[in-house]
């Protein structure tokens, strides 16, 4: 597995593992707010957050260069270059808990790390996605602190959890 940029057409492959409005939801948080969610609304949010800089969408592909995930990196403040987070983090439905997320997140750490010089990473999860919550966990991941979300389809409870490299 690699890490490359984002690429325009990853957005159809992306969208298509979202098979449900809940899977949108854990996501995305309540980023987007339409299901099925259309690829070019991806794209033209990245296309904004890409101009503002300090963003980094990648995508994880195999040797054939078939995708298997993708995440973003963010600065969430402008004035801390020592912090990243991770979001929109997902795997092809066909591979997870096969291992494929952690190794994609392991390879987002070395990028943060040593190409962005970041000292932390944090990351949301709903307590309703165990399974993605276990994953960061195995990653190395700790919860700092919990919160109520408002979702469209109800309040969910966000577990959110740091990584100090």
């Amino acid at each position: 597995m690699i890490l490359r940029d984002y690429k325009k057409e990853d957005g159809d492959i992306i969208v298509s593992w979202l098979r449900s409005e809940e899977e949108l939801y854990k996501w995305s948080a309540d980023r987007y707010n339409k299901y099925p969610l259309p690829a070019d609304h991806i794209n033209a949010d990245y296309v904004v957050q890409l101009e503002k800089g300090r963003f980094y969408p990648l995508t994880a592909v195999d040797e054939n260069g078939e995708v298997l995930g993708h995440f973003i990196i963010r600065y969430p403040s402008e004035e801390d270059d020592s912090s990243v987070r991770f979001g929109f983090v997902i795997v092809h439905p066909e591979i997870r808990g096969k291992g494929c997320g952690k190794e994609m997140l392991k390879l987002g750490v070395e990028y943060a790390k040593n190409r962005l010089h970041a000292s932390r990473i944090d990351l949301g999860v709903f307590e309703n996605n165990e399974s993605a919550r276990c994953c960061y966990e195995a990653v190395g991941f700790k919860e700092y602190s919990r919160r109520e979300c408002e979702m469209p389809i109800g309040t969910w409870s966000c577990i959110d959890m740091e990584l100090l490299l």
